[in-house]
C-alpha cells in the first residue's frame, strides 16, 4: 500500500462512526463483474470528510464507460444538502453521432440518473447536476478518424439517512452502477439480484483501454 492510500485509510478508520459505517457499506457491495471499481484520492476541501470510488464498465480489454462517485460527510450537516451526507458523480461514455444530436438526450440522461435511483427504492433529496454532450471532427492529418461524441453526466443528491444516522449507501451505490451499466449499454444482469438495465443504442464501438 502506498503512502496516499494508507493516509486515506487511516483517515477513515479515525472518522466518525456513521461516516466509517458507510464508507465499510461501499466496501461491501457486490458488484456485476462487468464493472471494475477501486477506492482513489477523494477530493479534499468539499466537506470534512470525504471518500471516493473510481469505475470503468469492461468488456474483454476495452472499456464501455467509466466514472467516479464521491460520498460526503459533514457531521455539523450542510445546508445546501438538507442532511449531513451527499453523493457526487461524474459519469462518461462514448455515443453514436446520431444519439448525440437527439435534443432530447439530455433528459433523458437525467431521467437515467432519478430512474435508477427510484428503481431501487431510495430515498433522496436535493438533486442537481448537468448533462453534456460533445462532439469531435477531425481535419487535416486526423481526417480519416471518424466523429467522436460523448456524454458526460455530473450529478450530486443528498442520500437520506436511515438506521443510526446512516444512509444505505450500498444501495446507492448499486443504483449509481445500473446508471453506469445503462449508459455503457450493458444487456440486463442475469442474476435479478444484480443491477437491471436497459439495453439502449446510444454507444459508439468499445473504446481501447
Amino acid at each position: 500500500m502506498d503512502d496516499a492510500k494508507e493516509g486515506e485509510r487511516d483517515a477513515v478508520e479515525t472518522a466518525p462512526l456513521p461516516f466509517r459505517s458507510a464508507v465499510d457499506a461501499l466496501r461491501a457491495t457486490r458488484l456485476r463483474p462487468e464493472i471494475e471499481i477501486d477506492p482513489t484520492r477523494p477530493p479534499q476541501r468539499l466537506a470534512p470528510y470525504s471518500y471516493a470510488l473510481e469505475a470503468a464498465v469492461v468488456e474483454g480489454d476495452e472499456d464501455l464507460a467509466d466514472g467516479r462517485l464521491v460520498l460526503l460527510y459533514d457531521p455539523a450537516g450542510h445546508d445546501a444538502w438538507q442532511g449531513s451526507f451527499r453523493l457526487v458523480t461524474l459519469i462518461r461514455a462514448e455515443l453514436e453521432p446520431e444519439m448525440a444530436a437527439d435534443p432530447l438526450l439530455p433528459e433523458v440522461c437525467w431521467s437515467w440518473l432519478t430512474g435508477a435511483l427510484e428503481s431501487r427504492g431510495l430515498s433522496y433529496g436535493e438533486p442537481s447536476g448537468t448533462v453534456t454532450r460533445a462532439s469531435s471532427h477531425y481535419f487535416g492529418g486526423l481526417s480519416t478518424r471518424p466523429a467522436a461524441s460523448q456524454i458526460e453526466i455530473r450529478a450530486s443528491w443528498t442520500p437520506r439517512e436511515v438506521l443510526g444516522g446512516v444512509p444505505d449507501t450500498a444501495a446507492h451505490l448499486a443504483s449509481w452502477c445500473d446508471l453506469l451499466a445503462q449508459i455503457a449499454g450493458l444487456p440486463p444482469a442475469a442474476d435479478p439480484g444484480d443491477a437491471a438495465v436497459v439495453t439502449l443504442p446510444q454507444r459508439r464501438g468499445p473504446q481501447p483501454r
